[in-house]
């Protein structure tokens, strides 16, 4: 839906279903009643999620039409993708098989250009589509001696799809962009990591290669590459790290990089208390977020200032009596809508802040409210699915009317 920052949609990774028979299903049954609360006279934008497997029942013509008819019937639209996961999302052990296969793979990109080749078709004439993806790899598949090589091998394979999306708009008229999303782990985990990428690799190799094999001068070949290589600001992940928005932001603009999308999400933080019976308690708060689906990195702040980087919650739960650390934040979706969970606290903050500085100085046409871990939430945290969706949209809708 279109609001006064840009449009708004929650990502569909929220629903269960690999196949794209099963995902299609349950698009059909929430997607009516979410639209009928919340953009009922306005077509309502569809953040869609497909798996490897469901992009290949869809790239298929006779589905691709099915589906856009009921887009045509409920007044709905597709505008961004979430091309991260590639594989089993729920039901399932994901942990750091999030990012497999990653962007040293042929899988990846395969998969990558087929999901482009069926946002073509479904983004409505005049407006941008994007679709984010991992942030390369994940940091531990890869020793810091290998790091440069594996930089070189996913940046290659990156600008094949940056050559297929400048193919798409010379032909169509379409922009569509591939949107970076770092987060906690990944080979790009925060705002400096992505910026050093961008700029030692991506843009030179970028443009040697566009020049080589798109029959573009230096400047078209950069000119490409900003457009259909931009970031995933997801603020959950900027959060975890401790990143300044503002500052970031600023960056952006400085660096002319582009962003695809607003992810907008909330981890969970506290300040990890001296006293050894108060910390106990704040650790207990945690344990109830301990799960076995997927990673919740954890971010602790020093006294020093530094920060101390856990791969999972139990790593971090193991060195909880830590008397160095003065803060945690732990990567986990949790819902918008909440701010105080007893001793525990949401990054709702963070996304105010972001949103403010949208719209003053908007960096993006896009925003994407992303809350995937709703399975796996303690029971006592749990609402309908559909109900659950309505009340993050709506205070989205409701922060950006009334700041």
């Amino acid at each position: 839906m279109q609001t006064p920052r840009g449009h708004l949609t929650y990502c569909t990774n929220i629903h269960a279903g690999e196949s794209w028979e099963d995902h299609f299903a349950a698009l059909r049954q929430n997607i009516p009643g979410i639209k009928k609360r919340i953009s009922a006279d306005a077509p309502f934008g569809i953040g869609l999620r497909l798996s490897h497997q469901a992009s290949l029942t869809l790239q298929a013509p006779e589905a691709l039409r099915a589906f856009q008819d009921w887009l045509r019937q409920e007044d709905c639209y597709v505008f961004t993708m979430n091309g991260f996961p590639y594989g089993g999302f729920h039901h399932t052990k994901v942990k750091d098989q999030v990012h497999a296969p990653d962007w040293t793979t042929p899988e990846r990109l395969a998969y990558t250009i087929r999901l482009f080749d069926i946002l073509k078709v479904l983004v409505p004439t005049g407006m941008e589509g994007g679709i984010s993806t991992s942030p390369l790899s994940y940091k531990y598949w890869h020793p810091a001696t290998q790091y440069s090589e594996v930089f070189k091998k996913t940046t290659g394979q990156i600008l094949e799809v940056i050559r297929h999306l400048a193919a798409i708009r010379r032909d169509t008229g379409k922009l569509l962009h591939l949107d970076i999303e770092p987060e906690p782990d990944g080979l790009l985990e925060s705002g400096p990591e992505f910026f050093d990428w961008y700029e030692q690799y991506l843009l030179p190799m970028g443009k040697t290669y566009l020049q080589q094999h798109a029959g573009m001068d230096a400047t078209a070949a950069e000119a490409s590459i900003r457009d259909h290589l931009q970031l995933c600001y997801d603020v959950c992940h900027f959060a975890v790290g401790y990143e300044d928005h503002a500052t970031v932001v600023r960056q952006l603009r400085e660096k002319r990089i582009k962003t695809g999308k607003i992810q907008i999400s909330a981890a969970l933080k506290a300040d990890m208390p001296a006293d050894k019976d108060k910390r106990a308690a704040v650790v207990q708060a945690f344990r109830q977020f301990n799960e076995s689906t997927y990673l919740h990195q954890v971010v602790a702040r020093q006294d020093d200032g530094t920060l101390k980087r856990y791969p999972d919650l139990p790593e971090a739960l193991a060195d909880a009596d830590n008397v160095d650390t003065r803060a945690w934040r732990s990567h986990f979706h949790v819902p918008l809508f909440i701010q105080d969970y007893g001793l525990l606290r949401s990054t709702q903050e963070d996304i105010q802040e972001v949103l403010k500085i949208q719209g003053t100085t908007p960096f993006t046409g896009h925003l994407e409210v992303e809350t995937y871990t709703w399975e796996v939430l303690p029971e006592a945290l749990k609402v309908p699915l559909s109900e659950s969706i309505i009340r993050e949209m709506e205070w989205v809708i409701g922060f950006i009317n009334h700041p």
